[in-house]
């Protein structure tokens, strides 16, 4: 236990003065093992995100399968929206339970089963629409499973990390997955041509992560959390939707939050430029190796930068993502030889990935240093529901321009959109001090 005390003193900085703001005090004696705990178990889980990626691994997974490509474009508003819509009411039946950390194994496992799943469905030769159909069900509850991880993560971190201390952990596990991402992105890449034989291993270790992260988190020493309200989710969920009306501060937070939706919603644009313009020998194993440099070199610097000011984080990544695209959609134009543009996609992709990865750091440190133990639940379903409502709204409508305009103009929408929630992100108000 001194060896794990010692190495939290050296990463976090603290040393006999050790920082508990914002969780009880009983957790305070906790908190260097439970940071570790944390870490772990989220390297597991963002490493399988980065294997299973709706955005690039399962887009290629159906192309295998011979999926028709309207159900291509329906993984990512399917994976974001069904993973919030219900947090709300997992919200209030989660506040009824003074020790949460078993909701966050459990979604992990349904999580790992669902992608095991859709490995064994691509195994055995289940391809065409119906392959397709099965894959975007599997996804459905991957994603319902999700969000009770979602909701859970954020409480159970506010209870055993103290405040300035949980961007550093998201970040250090962000930066590892990255790594993990690189090895198998280097893999497929220096290795054999990529295959759906490649893909369904992407996924059978994407699945094995999440039900080893399970396992992981069993570790957390959590202590019980307030239980009131917890008995109506209707009622909570009523109740809860008045703070859009009466906190300003989370009300920003959201519509900021809304506008930054595009850095997430405009990645698979950047997959269909690559397709159309690059060279698809190279496939999956470059942009997979660009989607994991992303994470590993800037997840740690994001995470340090939120636990200073999370706003900041928020508006550079919308901005950074903003002018990412503009460069995108405009690639084809510039005078690249054909043999150079695989490697400059990839390069913008990376780009992306930093930027998105800004942002998700951003606004979940945001919000959990916003929020405090009594209304931290609320203020996460809530953010996550209304987002899940404005992402699948938003996602159908780009889905239907795609229909009429071309791609490049597609993302030249997104990144104004992008850009609009980095401007609107410095209206925040500074929640770290």
């Amino acid at each position: 236990m001194t060896s794990i005390n010692n190495l939290y003193d050296a990463i976090t900085g603290d040393e006999d003065a050790r920082v508990c703001r914002d969780i009880p005090d009983a957790a305070c004696n906790d908190q260097p093992r439970n940071f570790f705990v944390h870490i772990l178990a989220l390297v597991a889980t963002k490493s399988g995100d980065l294997l299973a990626s709706p955005k690039l691994v399962l887009p290629w997974l159906l192309a295998s399968l011979g999926a028709p490509a309207y159900i291509t474009g329906m993984l990512v508003p399917v994976r974001e929206s069904l993973a919030l819509l219900p947090q709300l009411a997992v919200a209030a039946r989660m506040r009824a339970v003074a020790i949460r950390k078993w909701f966050w194994i459990g979604g992990s496992l349904v999580q790992g089963l669902c992608i095991l799943a859709m490995a064994a469905l691509a195994f055995v030769g289940i391809d065409g629409a119906a392959g397709g159909w099965s894959v975007l069900g599997l996804l459905a509850i991957f994603s319902l499973g999700r969000g009770v991880c979602s909701v859970a993560a954020k409480d159970v971190m506010g209870k055993t990390v103290s405040k300035t201390r949980r961007g550093t952990v998201s970040g250090y596990a962000a930066s590892i997955a990255g790594l993990v991402a690189i090895a198998m992105g280097a893999v497929l890449f220096f290795g054999a041509a990529p295959s759906g034989s490649g893909v369904i291993g992407l996924l059978v270790f994407a699945g094995v992560l999440w039900l080893l992260a399970a396992c992981v988190f069993c570790a957390v020493q959590e202590q019980p959390g307030a239980t009131s309200g917890g008995g109506n989710a209707a009622s909570e969920a009523m109740r809860s939707l008045q703070l859009l009306r009466n906190d300003r501060d989370l009300r920003n937070f959201i519509i900021t939050r809304t506008l930054l939706i595009s850095t997430a919603l405009v990645a698979p644009f950047y997959v269909l430029l690559a397709q159309q313009h690059g060279d698809s020998k190279f496939g999956i194993g470059l942009l997979l190796l660009a989607s994991g440099i992303a994470s590993a070199g800037s997840g740690g610097v994001w995470g340090r930068l939120a636990d200073q000011s999370s706003r900041r984080v928020l508006a550079a990544g919308g901005i950074l993502g903003a002018l990412v695209s503009v460069l995108t959609a405009s690639l084809h134009l510039l005078p690249f030889a054909d043999s150079q543009l695989p490697y400059a996609y990839a390069g913008v992709y990376l780009l992306l990935g930093v930027a998105h990865s800004g942002v998700r750091l951003g606004r979940k440190t945001y919000l959990v240093d916003l929020a405090n133990a009594d209304n931290r639940s609320a203020y996460v379903a809530l953010s996550n529901t209304v987002i899940g409502v404005l992402l699948l709204a938003g996602g159908l409508i780009i889905s239907l321009l795609s229909l009429i305009i071309a791609t490049p103009s597609i993302v030249y929408v997104l990144a104004a959109g992008a850009l609009a929630g980095g401007l609107y992100a410095l209206r925040l108000p500074e929640v770290q001090a």
